[in-house]
């Protein structure tokens, strides 16, 4: 039997922040967007203290965060238009994007040393410069999919389509390929890029996880409590899949063969638990997004 983990929440200073997606810094602490207070803050794992910074835009909700190839993290203000860029000492630099309402979301680097992201309003995807060029690639996305979180393998990008209910893969070049997910309206959302090839991502509507091999085919995994809102996903340090129970108020644990190791209930109730990223220690950090914390996860022997 695989013991349970050992789960703690860390109070964000500001009320009500909405956190939302997290992600390893270069110095190692816990990056993350206050979507609902316009701030971008860092969590020390070895002290648990909280940093936060404020974005200059007003009303700009912050929504996906990925540390650059500069050594900055950089970040998408959803309801801005804009991605930020923010040095380790909190500076922030802002860059507005070419096509208005654009509503830039899920972002990642790329294969090519530039940051990408999703402009999930307008269906397109697109590249920003370390200097802040932006060009954007839209041939070959189906209008209205809502193109959301990026991932990187086999030298491209992967993006879900969450209204598309289709993984898009596009090159450097902008070339784009859809691959159709076989559940009809399951809305994909967070993906991870797992050591075997794959790609994990959540079908929040579909209540499973779904697993795309190099050759594009999609094999799906049902989560046993229902209707729990998968929301975020990433693979831990042993291999296994561990993801966010939204609606639940769960996390999730699952081994690459679809087989579930476990659901673990969260301290606070009603949490809203989104965005879930690995550390290198073994340790798992989640944004709580209506209760304003974040939730560390400490497997067993971590």
């Amino acid at each position: 039997m695989v013991k349970s983990p050992l789960i703690i929440e860390h109070q964000i200073p500001t009320p009500n922040s909405g956190p939302y997606i997290i992600t390893v810094g270069p110095d190692q602490c816990l990056w993350f967007c206050e979507s609902l207070t316009d701030k971008i803050a860092r969590l020390d794992p070895d002290t648990s203290d909280i940093t936060e910074y404020s974005v200059p835009t007003a009303n700009s909700k912050p929504t996906g965060i990925i540390a650059g190839a500069d050594g900055n993290l950089w970040f998408t203000e959803y309801s801005g238009h804009k991605i930020g860029r923010i040095t380790l000492d909190g500076r922030i630099v802002e860059f507005p994007l070419p096509t208005p309402n654009a509503g830039p979301n899920g972002i990642v680097l790329g294969p090519d040393g530039h940051v990408w992201f999703s402009e999930t309003d307008v269906a397109r995807v697109a590249r920003i410069s370390s200097n802040g060029h932006v060009q954007e690639f839209h041939a070959g996305i189906s209008p209205g999919s809502r193109p959301l979180s990026p991932v990187v393998r086999d030298g491209a990008l992967w993006f879900s389509e969450a209204e598309g209910n289709r993984i898009a893969r596009v090159t450097i070049n902008g070339e784009v390929t859809e691959f159709p997910i076989p559940t009809i309206n399951s809305q994909p959302r967070a993906m991870a890029t797992h050591p075997d090839g794959s790609i994990w991502f959540v079908q929040t509507d579909a209540n499973s996880l779904g697993r795309i091999a190099p050759d594009g085919s999609i094999v799906e995994h049902k989560v046993p409590t229902r209707n729990a809102s998968l929301r975020g996903v990433c693979v831990g340090a042993n291999g296994d899949l561990w993801f966010t129970e939204n609606a639940s108020n769960l996390i999730g644990r699952m081994r690459p063969d679809g087989m579930m190791v476990g659901e673990y209930e969260i301290p606070s109730p009603a949490s809203g638990a989104r965005a879930i990223t690995a550390t290198a220690d073994g340790r798992l950090f989640f944004s709580q997004f209506d209760i304003g914390k974040i939730g560390e996860v400490r497997p067993a022997g971590s």
